[in-house]
């Protein structure tokens, strides 16, 4: 037996002693050769435990240590790898741009590229009329706008703006489902980023600069004619304005109020829109806009060239509305859409809305001559001083009730007045009601208030002068007395002498009845003329001169029936009813009950019939 090796007795006591389940056999991986066949072997040797032992626990690492990343964000993001993230993120923006450039819903930026690129329309193919056109791209989209010919007159006919505004509807339909069946998928995608405001739509200005349209010579500014209180200072004319809406004054219904509603709607729309507002009175029944207002408010810069004056869409950078196309336009604003009648019934905010905007357009445009102003003003005055009590220093007075009673062509709308007129039975005793509920607690000792009751007056303006002789508003005071419409009783004819021949001489007419709009348009033509369409467009300077005196009647009565009533009683069937809403104001009208309507249980309804 072999002897064994005994350490107890070294003196080496700090020897590492090997656990004994430890394999001191060779490690296979060290020089590839291979370990002892047994424990016996005579290659057994301690060789193998001289060559890269594995690193014990207590012995310091071969190996540097690892960072500890730190506590900002650089520490755990390595810079790198932020660069590459931005430059992915930077990469994913633009290819989403490129994809929506070429497929993009706006075909403007084709235009410009390739000007001359369409198909469906060129220069020579533009109507003679003025007409939308359909315009086609190189990708096959199309779009459209609306093209006014050289030397078309200004402003267009009435049938002319007509038939443009239903194509216009017609046109934007047709393209919009063009592009639909086009380009559904990339509606889907893209949709979110296109522009759904529009219908495809290319104003003038930049279907000129693509070439779809002729560049205008050099007589098309040249040939702008004035608007309203529009004049050319030192012969220096102001630069174009950027957006504009003009509103041109006539229609073939001889009321003043309807227009003057969407006057002032319209002029209220362009200052929420930020446009510049002009008027033109060039075809107007009523003669010269200042004839009967001042000047519209000055703009800081000028009309455009008529050429780019549309009266349609909506969203044409210079738009062109007539009491034609009101309708449809302030409908799309207001509702979004248009119908046979977009404005018969609005919602309660959509009212408010439109009353709002309307009355943008009072506060601006509703601005009498200055005779008659002058004249309002003072008869404002002494209304109002008649209802104070005397020695009370104002402290103590009597309810301004005004009447308007609306007559002639113009019926209520309550069922059992359709056919004739409200009473007047039903004015006064409106008004009585109003007097009683105001002033039977209101004196010493909740007594009624007698004194205040008795300075209390009736302030009466009527289209038909023999409501004024009316017993039921007996003692009421007539707005205004500077232009009265006479009665044919009140007119002197001349006594003449049977026994000798005169020259014939046209029987004199009277208002009796109210107004009525075949008696407005015959005005001041004879009764051996037949042609009254002709004497309607052309009409003289005395036809021109007594319309203006019915208008300028027609704005004192509603002038001082605002500004001197307390309480106003009318019949909303009648514009003028809806106007002094308006000049009242929403709080005192609305909010306050001061606009009183006794026609049925109908609210304000704005320019609707």
């Amino acid at each position: 037996m072999p002897p064994t090796l005994d350490l107890s007795r070294t003196r080496h006591s700090k020897m590492i002693i090997s656990p004994p389940r430890i394999n001191l056999r060779r490690a296979a991986s060290y020089h590839h050769d291979k370990g002892p066949l047994s424990a016996t072997s005579s290659r057994f040797n301690f060789d193998h435990l001289m060559f890269s032992p594995p690193p014990s626990p207590g012995l310091p690492s071969l190996s540097p240590p690892l960072r500890k990343p730190s506590k900002g964000f650089a520490g755990y993001v390595r810079p790198r790898r932020v660069v590459r993230y931005i430059l992915y993120t930077c990469g994913l923006v633009f290819a989403f741009y490129v994809i929506k450039w070429l497929f993009t819903q706006s075909p403007v930026l084709a235009f410009l590229s390739r000007p001359y690129d369409h198909s469906l329309v060129s220069r020579a193919d533009l109507p003679d009329h003025p007409a939308p056109i359909v315009l086609t791209d190189s990708r096959g989209r199309t779009s459209w706008t609306v093209s006014i010919p050289r030397g078309s007159g200004f402003p267009l006919t009435a049938e002319q703006f007509a038939d443009v505004c239903e194509k216009c509807r017609e046109t934007a339909e047709r393209v919009q489902q063009q592009r639909s069946q086009k380009g559904s998928i990339q509606q889907t995608y893209l949709g979110f980023l296109s522009d759904t405001t529009d219908s495809h739509f290319i104003d003038v200005k930049e279907a000129q600069q693509a070439g779809y349209l002729p560049a205008p010579g050099d007589q098309a500014q040249n040939a702008v004619r004035t608007l309203v209180g529009e004049t050319v200072e030192g012969g220096i004319p102001k630069p174009v304005c950027e957006k504009s809406l003009t509103f041109v004054l006539e229609s073939d219904d001889a009321g003043l109020g309807k227009t003057l509603m969407m006057l002032w709607t319209a002029y209220g729309l362009a200052q929420k829109e930020g446009r510049a507002f002009f008027i033109d009175d060039s075809r107007w029944g009523y003669g010269k806009y200042m004839e009967i207002f001042q000047a519209p408010p000055r703009e800081d810069c000028g009309p455009p060239p008529r050429h780019e004056m549309l009266p349609c869409p909506l969203e044409a950078r210079h738009l062109v509305v007539s009491t034609w196309t009101a309708i449809d336009v302030l409908g799309e604003a207001l509702v979004g859409g248009s119908s046979d009648d977009p404005l018969e019934r609005l919602e309660p905010a959509a009212q408010k809305k439109m009353f709002n905007l309307a009355r943008l357009g009072h506060d601006a445009l509703f601005r009498l001559n200055k005779d008659d102003n002058v004249y309002v003003d003072n008869r404002v005055r002494d209304l109002m001083a008649r209802r104070i009590v005397p020695k009370t220093k104002g402290k103590q007075k009597g309810l301004a009730i005004g009447i308007h009673v609306r007559r002639g062509d113009r019926h209520p709308f309550e069922f059992q007045y359709r056919s004739s007129y409200m009473p007047i039975n039903i004015y006064a005793e409106t008004a009585r009601e109003i007097l009683e509920d105001k002033f039977n607690h209101t004196g010493p000792h909740g007594a009624e208030d007698a004194v205040a009751k008795k300075h209390s007056l009736m302030i009466l303006a009527s289209d038909d002068p023999m409501i004024y002789q009316a017993s039921e508003l007996k003692g009421a005071t007539l707005a205004q007395e500077r232009i009265k419409l006479a009665a044919k009783q009140e007119m002197k004819q001349p006594e003449l002498d049977r026994n000798v021949m005169h020259k014939f001489h046209d029987e004199a007419f009277g208002w009796e009845g109210g107004f009525f709009s075949a008696m407005f348009w015959n005005l001041g033509q004879s009764s051996s003329s037949a042609d009254v369409e002709a004497h309607k467009k052309s009409p003289s300077a005395d036809a021109i001169r007594l319309r203006s005196l019915v208008g300028r009647a027609y704005m004192m009565d509603l002038a001082v029936l605002a500004d001197a009533s307390d309480v106003v009683i009318c019949t909303v069937s009648a514009v003028g009813c809806r106007l002094l809403a308006i000049m009242m104001g929403w709080e005192s009208a609305m909010e306050k009950g001061n606009w009183v309507n006794i026609d049925g249980g109908y609210g304000w309804r704005g320019v609707s019939s």
